[in-house]
């Protein structure tokens, strides 16, 4: 393990999807996920979300496409709230669920609209 990349993957971890989500699935580790956490720690954030090539934002609006386009709905719900935290705002969300509409077909972007609605719902209540 290199620890400064998996110090770097849990800080933009925890700066994107936050701390209670973080806190939770690394809560939840045992002998059979812990090389897992450890690879999307290491690697999907500190390596590729800590390239500073692209800002978080960007990075947000790719990672909402592509979830989308593959339907994972639990993961986008949880993409859509780092979004938020790196500064989307609605109008440009909508914008992003408009472009997966067009290039992924629109029973994708309906979904994705469903969660995105109930995310932006909970966090104005909030």
């Amino acid at each position: 393990m290199d620890q400064a990349r998996y110090d770097r993957g849990l800080k933009m971890r925890r700066q994107v999807l936050g701390d209670a989500y973080v806190d939770r699935a690394l809560g939840d580790v045992d002998d059979f996920n812990r090389d897992f956490q450890r690879v999307i720690t290491e690697c999907a954030w500190g390596e590729t979300w800590g390239d500073d090539t692209l800002k978080p934002r960007e990075r947000s609006i790719l990672v909402l496409g592509m979830i989308g386009a593959l339907g994972k709905m639990h993961e986008f719900e949880i993409h859509v709230r780092g979004a938020i935290r790196n500064g989307l705002t609605p109008n440009e969300l909508r914008a992003a669920l408009t472009q997966i509409a067009i290039s992924c077909g629109f029973p994708a972007a309906l979904e994705c609209f469903r969660v995105a609605r109930k995310v932006l719902g909970e966090v104005k209540n909030s």
